[in-house]
């Protein structure tokens, strides 16, 4: 029976002029690859949905499976796979490469049709008379590299998106060793179609470095360090990160999740911000990067911390 009786803490508050107007709760997790488990926030171990977390989780397979090798795929073709992209031209060029070499139409593709993430990248389809297509979905990528799972498997690749189809059953298996978890937790379907699933939040971190700190996997961990506008674009908060650190490896996720490996270090946190506000994700999440010493990165955002919900709690979990 899950416990439901969770209480986050407090981690950003907005101070207009000496008043508080808006406050965001969630949580933090910190793990190190010893087994070290430290917590701001009391979440009692309920689940939350990985939601696109688990992209590099499910993207381990094309390695298990080789099809980097088979393929002949680069660093930039693995990252997109791994990446909510913003939709801009660097991300579509690269899904398209992918597609060629697996020799599959984009309209095989069933993560639907979405506006790019990118400001810049709407403005554009505006300005040539455009209509978005698949490819400009955050998640094409991810869903390119299921088609040439299943083309590599001979796996039919109408209904790659149906929870009992063998590649989706592949990769809850892995996601569940990487995880770590021996516990069924519930399932449903993500803003792209395939299944996604759920598990305590340091279940989460576990897999992350159960993943990138594994020699095995090192193809996607260079694929994030090289490529870190790849795995997000414009004004993505991964990307910053990446770009501004050296060892940081981060993947944003829908409904306030952030999850940043230090893979020199073998530790990662993860944070869950409770409403889900993206800029207040960025917020903590830079900030403890910069608490824990792993990465001096600018905030751009004008929010202030609670110092004593924010500041001195990050610092006992050094």
């Amino acid at each position: 029976m899950m416990n439901k009786n969770t209480q986050p803490a407090k981690l950003v508050i907005y101070n207009r002029d000496g008043l508080i107007e808006k406050e965001h709760f969630g949580y933090i997790v910190r793990c190190s690859k010893l087994g070290v488990s430290e917590k701001l926030g009391e979440d009692k171990n309920y689940p939350f949905y990985l939601r696109s977390c688990a992209k590099p989780l499910q993207a381990s397979l094309l390695i298990d499976y080789e099809l980097d090798k088979k393929f002949n795929l680069t660093d930039e073709e693995i990252a997109i796979c791994c990446a909510s992209h913003a939709g801009e031209k660097i991300h579509i060029e690269t899904v398209k490469r992918i597609l060629d070499k697996f020799e599959i139409s984009y309209e095989k593709l069933k993560c639907g049709i979405h506006e790019p993430i990118s400001k810049s990248a709407q403005n554009d389809i505006i300005k040539n008379g455009q209509n978005p297509t698949v490819l400009h979905n955050n998640c094409s990528g991810k869903h390119a590299m299921m088609l040439g799972l299943c083309k590599l498997n001979d796996w039919d690749m109408d209904n790659y998106d149906n929870i009992n189809h063998p590649l989706q059953q592949a990769i809850k298996n892995k996601i569940y060793k990487l995880c770590e978890l021996k516990t069924e937790y519930p399932i449903t379907k993500d803003g792209c179609g395939v299944p996604i699933h759920s598990m305590p939040l340091e279940n989460m971190v576990k897999g992350y470095l159960n993943l990138f700190c594994n020699p095995k996997y090192e193809r996607i961990k260079n694929a994030f360090l090289n490529n870190p506008y790849i795995i997000g674009g414009e004004n993505r908060t991964d990307t910053k990160i990446i770009e501004n650190s050296k060892n940081l490896v981060a993947k944003v996720g829908a409904g306030g999740l952030c999850i940043v490996v230090n893979t020199q270090l073998e530790e990662a946190f993860v944070v869950k911000i409770s409403d889900a506000d993206m800029i207040a994700r960025e917020f903590v999440t830079v900030d403890l990067i910069n608490n824990l010493h792993w990465a001096n990165i600018e905030i751009s955002h004008n929010i202030e911390t609670n110092q004593h919900d924010i500041i001195g709690e990050v610092v006992t979990l050094l």
